[in-house]
């Protein structure tokens, strides 16, 4: 399947305000004894009940014959500092690989320890990368026009070999120092190609892992390599590659003819499951790019549960939920949320919705 320009459509959702001292600025590890050191809101649809945990008891809240998916993808070092031409010093995110070797890249200029985005590119434009590699500007990708930008990269040599020299992780404003890849990087990754991390996943702990699975709580993965999903931006995603292999597809429907829940670990997992499920919601494997959208207009056809963090105000993450939630629980669970000041962002809490 091949993405075309401008294939993503622009959305409304649920609007919040959430206050700055919501923003988790440091990895949980740091505020706290590990990864699993957060807190975790779970929010029953059948009897719309809502309950505080912390991330740990995510053992005893998930039964026996319930299945999560994980995304294995691995977070790659995805920004770089760039120059135009006329002396303006950018970051430059990679965001996701196009076919025919082109790349959907989004440009900010810096500002204080986070960024803006750039909205003066232009198509031509070259701009010049650490050790000698450079872009070129081909076009704007229409549904972000003056944020993303379809351009060809020259790195000169592998991209992952070239990043790993010269690229850091994507940070945003409400992250005020550096942190290493590591911290970007859930123990579930184990393929390189997301620009940001498939954050729903970074709680998880070996130890807590083998916890679930000795509980009788299956754990599979799927791919979806993510591209970047700057706060500013309200726009539907961009096309992603996945992968959903047959042990996968088939565990997933072997649990729902168990009576077990599916729960996806985070929205990109949704979206992989929701490519390859039919109209009866039969999962089939599959790979390639995907374009599809989800929201409450469509619902959600291979997936029970959802286990996710906190998206920004009018994130179009929001739509997705509302179609595992409904609007109105999930508004519920928002408030609650911010009531009981839980964090927002890569290295906040998380809230798992369940049947």
């Amino acid at each position: 399947m091949t993405p075309p320009v401008g294939s993503a459509t622009e959305v409304e959702v649920v609007a919040f305000d959430l206050p700055d001292e919501l923003e988790a600025r440091e990895p949980a590890e740091i505020r706290g004894e590990g990864r699993h050191d957060v807190r975790l809101m779970v929010g029953r649809r059948s009897g719309e009940t809502i309950s505080h945990y912390r991330f740990s008891d995510i053992v005893e809240v998930l039964a026996p014959g319930d299945l999560l998916v994980v995304n294995a993808s691995g977070t790659l070092p995805a920004a770089l500092q760039a120059r135009r031409a006329d002396g303006t010093g950018l970051r430059f995110h990679l965001s996701t690989r196009l076919p025919g070797g082109r790349w959907l890249v989004e440009l900010r200029r810096p500002d204080g320890v986070g960024s803006l985005p750039f909205a003066d590119a232009e198509v031509g434009d070259i701009l010049g990368l650490p050790g000698g590699a450079s872009a070129t500007i081909v076009e704007a990708w229409a549904p972000a026009e003056h944020r993303l930008w379809v351009a060809t990269v020259e790195f000169g040599a592998p991209p992952a070999a070239y990043l790993a020299t010269h690229g850091t992780p994507v940070r945003y404003g409400h992250v005020k120092r550096p942190w290493p890849l590591a911290a970007y990087r859930t123990v579930f990754a184990v393929e390189e190609g997301s620009a940001e991390m498939p954050s729903a996943g970074r709680a998880f702990t070996p130890e807590l892992v083998t916890a679930l699975v000795s509980r009788g709580v299956g754990v599979t993965p799927v791919v979806l390599h993510s591209g970047v999903s700057s706060p500013e931006a309200h726009e539907a995603p961009a096309p992603e590659w996945f992968r959903v292999p047959p042990a996968t597809a088939r565990w997933v429907q072997a649990t729902r003819q168990g009576g077990g829940a599916v729960v996806a670990v985070g929205t990109s997992v949704v979206r992989a499951l929701e490519t390859v499920a039919d109209g009866l919601g039969t999962v089939h494997p599959g790979e390639g790019w995907t374009e599809l959208v989800v929201g409450p207009e469509r619902g959600v056809r291979a997936v029970d549960g959802l286990l996710t963090g906190w998206h920004e105000p009018q994130a179009s993450h929001l739509r997705l939920l509302e179609a595992v939630a409904g609007r109105p629980f999930l508004r519920r669970c928002y408030d609650e949320a911010l009531d009981h000041g839980y964090l927002w962002h890569e290295f906040g809490d998380l809230c798992l919705l369940l049947p």
